[in-house]
C-alpha cells in the first residue's frame, strides 16, 4: 500500500496542524490510472516581488489542470512525469504548515511507491527551492535547481532542453511571468518535447496573500489543445497584461481620477491596438477629462468596428460614467455617422 497519503497525515499532525474537514487531505489516488504528462516546467519566486510561479508545456492535453499549483505567501509546485496531483495539494498544504519546499518535498517521496516515476519541483514562500526526478523518467530527463527556482523536464529531444530554460530564466529582464515565458520558449527551442507540443499554462500568485484569492492570483492562463501554445500562451500574456491596466483604470474612474484611468487606458491600447474594449474606454476617460475633440476620433474608430459601442454610448450618464449632457452624447455618437 502507498504511505504517501498516511505519511503526510502524521507529518501535518506532527505539526499540531488542525485542519477544517473541508482541507483534509484527500485519500490517495494510488488506485487511478497514471497520467503521463510528460513535459517541461519551471518553479520559482520573485525576490523582488516574493511573487511565485510554474509554468508548463506539454505534447498532453490540457496540462494546465495537473502540473501547476501555487498559493499566494505559500509556494509553487510543479508535477509530472507520471504525474501524481496530490504532490500539488499536499505540497502546498505542508509548506503553509511550516515545512520548507525541500521538507516537504521529501517527506512525501518517502511515502511513495511510485516516486521512480516522478518528476517534481517545489519552491516557497522563502525562495528554498528542491526538485526530483526519479530514475524510470523516460529520457532525457533532468532538472537544474538554481536560485529561487528549478527548471525540469522528461521525455525530451535530448538533453539540452532544461540547460537552456535555466540561462533563460537567468538572463532575462522583466516580471516573473515574462522570465519564466522566456524559459519555456528557450526550451522549445532546444528541441522540446520528442512528441511535439499541444498545451501551456502559467500560474503568478502574490508573495504576501491579502486575505482575497482573486486579488493574490495575478496570472492564471491555460491554453488548452493548440499546434502553437506558447505562442498562443504570449497572446494571451499581453491580453492579461492589458486587462490589468483596464482594470486600474477602472479603480481611477471610480475615485474620479480621470489622469490616472487615462494613462492606464493608455496602456491598455498600446499593448492591444486593434481592441474596441480598450479603445473605447480610453475615449470615454478623454471626455471625463473635457478633451473631448481628441476623444471623437476614437469614438470613430470604435463605432465602426461594431455599431453597439454606439448603443452603450447611450446608456453610461446613467451610470455616471459620462456627463448627462444630450448634445454631448450626440456629438459622441455623431462619430458614428459616414
Amino acid at each position: 500500500m502507498n504511505r504517501l497519503f498516511e505519511l503526510t497525515v502524521a507529518l501535518l499532525a506532527s505539526l499540531c496542524l488542525v485542519l477544517p474537514v473541508s482541507a483534509q487531505p484527500a485519500a490517495r489516488p494510488t488506485e487511478a490510472p497514471l497520467r503521463p504528462v510528460h513535459t517541461f516546467s519551471i518553479v520559482a519566486r520573485d525576490p523582488a516581488t516574493g511573487d511565485l510561479g510554474v509554468a508548463v508545456q506539454s505534447h498532453w492535453f490540457a496540462v494546465g489542470t495537473v502540473v501547476p499549483w501555487a498559493e499566494a505567501g505559500v509556494g509553487a509546485v510543479a508535477t509530472q512525469s507520471f504525474a501524481d496531483p496530490a504532490y500539488g495539494r499536499l505540497g502546498l498544504e505542508m509548506m503553509r504548515a511550516g515545512k520548507s519546499a525541500p521538507e516537504a518535498l521529501r517527506g512525501l517521496l518517502a511515502g511513495d511507491d511510485g516516486r521512480d516515476l516522478r518528476q517534481v519541483a517545489m519552491v516557497d514562500s522563502q525562495g528554498r527551492v528542491d526538485a526530483w526526478t526519479g530514475k524510470s523518467n523516460i529520457e532525457a530527463a533532468g532538472h537544474i535547481v538554481g536560485t529561487s527556482f528549478s527548471v525540469q523536464a522528461n521525455l525530451m529531444l535530448d538533453d539540452r532542453v532544461w540547460p537552456a530554460m535555466a540561462r533563460a530564466f537567468e538572463g532575462t529582464q522583466g516580471d516573473l511571468a515574462e522570465r519564466m515565458l522566456a524559459a519555456l520558449d528557450a526550451a522549445q527551442s532546444a528541441g522540446g518535447d520528442l512528441r511535439g507540443r499541444q498545451s501551456a499554462a502559467i500560474v503568478v500568485v502574490t508573495g504576501k496573500p491579502t486575505g482575497q484569492s482573486w486579488k493574490d492570483r495575478i496570472v492564471d492562463l491555460r491554453v488548452d489543445d493548440s499546434v502553437e501554445p506558447l505562442k498562443e500562451l504570449r497572446r494571451l500574456m499581453t491580453l492579461q497584461r492589458a486587462y490589468n491596466h483596464m482594470n486600474a483604470g477602472d479603480l481611477a474612474l471610480e475615485r474620479k481620477d480621470s489622469e490616472a484611468a487615462l494613462r492606464e487606458y493608455g496602456a491598455a491600447e498600446k499593448l492591444v491596438p486593434d481592441s474596441a474594449e480598450m479603445i473605447y474606454w480610453h475615449a470615454v476617460a478623454l471626455v471625463s477629462m473635457g478633451r473631448v475633440d481628441e476623444s471623437l476620433p476614437l469614438f470613430r474608430r470604435v463605432f465602426a468596428m461594431d455599431g453597439n459601442w454606439a448603443v452603450l454610448t447611450r446608456r453610461l450618464p446613467k451610470a455616471g460614467l459620462l456627463p448627462d449632457d444630450p448634445k454631448l452624447i450626440e456629438r459622441i455618437l455623431s462619430a458614428a455617422k459616414p
